[in-house]
């Protein structure tokens, strides 16, 4: 089993993302950080806040990035046009000089 923090994070992520598990997702993060059950007993003064404090800010950053996705939505802008240098690239020819 191939274990990896960034594999945890794409999976939270792609969690948080689908609309149908979503709520799920917030309630049962939100219980983790209330309850006394942690990876890290919250017993040791700084290392155990630390589980939390990455857990709250995963949660909070990717409700953000949603609520903005859904705020551009409604309002129309599109991204592509903003923040997309690529459309604007023109394909060159490289030739080595020496």
């Amino acid at each position: 089993m191939n274990f990896s923090i960034q594999s945890l994070y794409t999976w939270y992520r792609s969690l948080l993302q689908n609309s149908k598990y979503r709520l799920w997702v917030i309630l049962g993060t939100l219980v983790y950080l209330l309850s006394p059950i942690d990876i890290i007993p919250d017993v040791f003064p700084v290392v155990g806040q630390i589980d939390d404090v990455v857990i709250l800010s995963l949660l909070v950053s990717e409700l953000s990035g949603l609520a903005i996705a859904s705020w551009k939505a409604r309002k129309g802008t599109n991204d592509s046009e903003d923040a997309s240098p690529s459309a604007k690239t023109v394909d060159v020819d490289a030739v080595s000089v020496k």
